[in-house]
This record gives C-alpha cells, sequence and structure tokens, in this order.
C-alpha cells in the first residue's frame, strides 16, 4: 500500500526552512569554528583549574566542570538541518559567533536565527 503524503515537500519538519548545498556547506563552516572555539575555551579553564589543584578533593570538581561542560557542549552543538535555526540563535546570543559569518544564508533564515537570539535573551532578561 502506497499512501502519498498531504505534503509531500514539508516532510519531516514542515516549519522548518530546507537548507540548500552552498548554506549547509556555510552553517558546516560557522558551526564548527563556533565547536572549536568553545573547546578551546573549556580547554584553557580546564588547564587554569588544574593548575589549582591543591587536595584529593580539587580533582573531583575539575572531573564535574569537565563533565557539566561535555553535556552542556553536547545539548548545544547539534547539527542537524531542522536544529540549525535554533543553534545558531543561541550561539548568536551567546556571542559565540557573530552576524558577519552568517554571510551567505538566504535572509529569511539570518531573521530567523536573529528572532531566536532575540527571545533568548528577552527570556534571560
Amino acid at each position: 500500500m502506497n499512501s502519498a503524503s498531504a505534503t509531500p515537500n514539508t516532510y519531516p519538519y514542515p516549519n522548518e526552512p530546507s537548507w540548500s548545498r552552498s548554506e549547509k556547506a556555510i552553517a558546516r563552516k560557522v558551526f564548527d569554528a563556533a565547536l572549536k572555539r568553545e573547546l578551546q575555551q573549556v580547554m584553557q579553564e580546564a588547564k587554569q583549574k588544574a593548575n589549582r589543584i591543591s587536595q584529593p578533593a580539587d580533582v573531583w570538581a575539575l572531573e564535574r566542570f569537565l563533565t557539566q561542560r561535555r553535556k552542556d557542549i553536547d545539548r548545544k552543538y547539534e547539527f542537524r538541518s531542522s536544529r540549525l535555526t535554533r543553534v545558531f540563535g543561541t550561539l548568536l546570543y551567546e556571542r559565540r559567533i557573530r552576524e558577519g559569518e552568517l554571510r551567505g544564508l538566504r535572509e529569511d533564515k539570518v531573521t530567523a536565527i536573529r528572532s531566536c537570539a532575540k527571545l533568548l535573551s528577552k527570556d534571560a532578561a
């Protein structure tokens, strides 16, 4: 039995924009650069904390810090077309990317990313 979808071009996320091949390449470059910067920051913080270890409990504090940062990063960085607007909105809000890095994406995507960042800033206030 073959049943056609009522909205054949919107599966599986009808409210998400489609990403062209060139937009996906731009998005991947921005995504990877932001992830690399954030991981560099974590490494720097971990080295500073490691240099301050003076007792056994400090080792476990460092381990908790690293575990929490890994979980935060794993939740935040998800390269799926259906999530990119939210991911980039979060990264823009956190100032981990700049709008200029999004150059080459269609204006509707940049507007949606800006809107997401603005919404997050209102939620934080």
